[in-house]
């Protein structure tokens, strides 16, 4: 059966979409961020500032490029597109589900500071910059694009009913 892979910026309610969607679909859940944090021993702002961008991307693409599940929603981190190799084994067995949100929902659930959040970004670049640069990567990963609703329980059945829709089969 194929896996449900959940794309979008931060904030846009990956994880808690996810968590959704496995429960309807009696599918289990992982968020990659934290197989990141599991692999790193420390979390993802520590990686950031610790180790550095570079040392984030490489583990994160490690993760993305090597998950091997089954029957699995998978939540990933907003800079999973960035990687095109690990974007098409995550596609492999899976179908790819844009959650998009407006950038003005996305500013509202964000601190001041995009590494308290854990945000993969070269320094300086605002969360406007990030929208802009990965708007088209994921528009070119998804198979189905779901505008997030008003809580995860509404948005998880708009995805399903779009899944559906689509004739996708899990």
């Amino acid at each position: 059966m194929k896996n449900i892979v959940l794309i979008g910026m931060p904030g846009t309610g990956k994880s808690v979409v996810g968590r959704a969607l496995a429960a309807r679909l009696g599918y289990g859940f992982v968020d990659l961020d934290d197989l990141i944090v599991e692999r790193a021993g420390k979390t993802l702002p520590e990686i950031l500032r610790q180790d550095g961008l570079e040392a984030f991307y490489a583990l994160e693409e490690a993760v993305g490029t090597s998950l091997d599940r089954e029957d699995t929603v998978v939540a990933t981190g907003g800079s999973m597109v960035l990687y095109p190799a690990a974007m098409e084994h995550l596609r492999q067995n899976g179908v790819a589900v844009w959650l998009e949100t407006p950038l003005s929902q996305i500013d509202d659930r964000m601190p001041e500071d995009l590494t308290d959040r854990g945000i993969a970004a070269p320094a300086g670049m605002t969360l406007r910059q990030i929208y802009e640069e990965r708007q088209p990567l994921y528009a070119q990963y998804a198979d189905v694009i779901a505008v997030s609703l008003e809580g995860a329980e509404e948005t998880a059945r708009q995805v399903l009913s779009l899944l559906r829709t689509l004739d996708i089969h899990l």
